[in-house]
């Protein structure tokens, strides 16, 4: 388990409860499974489709004694609902993820990102669950390709979610990711391969940049967003911006082998790819207050959701309105030595440079 989890107040909700997370043997469920069950929870699901992947995160948590792995795709209404049954609290983290894959399997994206949202969604409230968070990603943000619309989509299934539940107790809320560093199939895991190779590193355009977050931040948001939702929100964490060049060069120096260091070389951007990510639509600006960690984006009060709609002083922790966009092409970024430094200080690179 990873030495970080989530501070016990922020995670007080959870204790004694039945939670359930999807996607829970990806890089983000495994890491809020382990989180979870250190916090007190009285039971983790932890369900996933990838059976290997699954049987491996229960192996690490089997000695808590709470988590119980459930084999099943959220694709499959039924058996959601079996898995829902007297849970208090779902993470739903399954997705599918890859940007240039999406664009070549545009159909499974709508069955996995957009009807599993769907299904979460009626097997939570058939159930009864007290809250639902959804991970998300800034990809939502004025998407360009098919999984950051699919994840545009299902934030706005999630706050309409709040429309249709009528009398029954369950809140809905999303939570905006940016690139995750080190997570399976990201940017990181690619470049130090290469670099333990000798090979060149990729780099799809020059001036790209994005907004990172570690495995570990990104599941305390997900735990704290839980604990803030009234209902119908999108959670943001404030995050570093970073240029990928950058990135490419500090990785390829600290893990360079005998003395060399592999080249860094330019391609082309890839299938849907942005150079810069937001974290905020301009439209967005207008509802969205900030504390110091966190933006919350509030349901448009011109939606049938008005009526459920919170305001600045609903919540327990002091907010402002936010009052810049957050463009990472327009922020500004780490230098070399403060991304080297970050890097260091969350271990990022220490799987590889122990390889």
């Amino acid at each position: 388990m990873s030495a970080t989890s989530v501070p016990s107040s922020t995670a007080d909700y959870l204790r004694d409860k039945v939670v359930l997370v999807t996607g829970a043997a990806g890089t983000i469920g495994s890491e809020l499974v382990e989180q979870i069950a250190r916090a007190g929870a009285k039971a983790v699901r932890a369900l996933d489709h990838n059976e290997s992947e699954l049987f491996f995160l229960y192996e690490r948590v089997r000695e808590t004694g709470r988590v119980a792995p459930m084999l099943g795709d959220i694709r499959d209404l039924e058996r959601l609902r079996l898995a829902f049954r007297n849970v208090d609290v779902v993470f739903h983290a399954a997705a599918l993820k890859h940007v240039e894959l999406g664009e070549y399997n545009p159909f499974e994206i709508v069955e996995t990102n957009l009807r599993g949202v769907d299904n979460v969604i009626r097997a939570a409230l058939d159930a009864e669950v007290d809250r639902v968070i959804f991970t998300s990603s800034d990809k939502a943000v004025n998407p360009t390709n098919v999984m950051g619309a699919s994840k545009m989509m299902g934030e706005r299934l999630i706050t309409a979610a709040n429309a249709i539940r009528g009398t029954r107790r369950t809140r809905f809320a999303a939570v905006r990711f940016g690139n995750v560093l080190g997570s399976r199939g990201s940017v990181i895991p690619i470049f130090a391969a290469n670099a333990l190779r000798g090979d060149a590193l990729r780099l799809t355009h020059p001036e790209m940049t994005r907004y990172v977050m570690t495995i570990t931040e990104a599941a305390q948001l997900v735990i704290e967003a839980g604990s803030l939702t009234l209902g119908g929100e999108v959670f943001v964490t404030k995050m570093k911006a970073i240029r990928i060049a950058d990135l490419a060069h500090v990785v390829a120096e600290k893990l360079a082998r005998n003395g060399k260091k592999s080249d860094v070389v330019h391609t082309k951007p890839r299938m849907g790819e942005k150079l810069y990510e937001e974290l905020l639509s301009r439209d967005e600006i207008g509802r969205a207050v900030e504390s110091d960690r966190m933006l919350i984006i509030l349901p448009t009060p011109e939606s049938p959701l008005a009526a459920y709609a919170p305001t600045l002083e609903s919540y327990s922790v002091p907010l402002s309105p936010v009052k810049r966009l957050w463009h990472s092409g327009e922020d500004e970024c780490l230098s070399r030595d403060e991304l080297r430094e970050y890097l260091e200080a969350q271990s990022i690179l220490a799987p590889w440079q122990q390889a």
